[in-house]
């Protein structure tokens, strides 16, 4: 184990917008949990594929994807914040 120093861009919760050396861009720490969650979510939608139900993988899909853009949201704002270019190309 190795002890550093880190910039913290929001509050250190479950998705806490971090920045470690020497990297350019902040990241999101996602705890182990939340990790095991949206894994067991995507096992869903792969299952219910698996399984022709189509209408439960979209469903499935479309929490996932709900709950994915609330982080992606979160991380921008936190960027925004603190004036830092978003990494990546953002639809308008």
């Amino acid at each position: 184990m190795e002890r550093i120093e880190v910039e913290l861009f929001t509050d250190p919760g479950n998705d806490a917008v971090v920045r470690l050396p020497p990297r350019n861009f902040p990241g999101v720490l996602i705890q182990g949990d939340s990790l095991s969650i949206i894994r067991a979510d995507v096992a869903e939608i792969v299952e219910a594929c698996d399984q022709g139900d189509v209408g439960e993988a979209r469903e499935a899909a479309a929490i996932l994807l709900s709950n994915l853009d609330e982080l992606l949201a979160r991380y921008t704002e936190a960027l925004k914040a603190h004036d830092i270019p978003i990494p990546f190309y953002q639809a308008p």
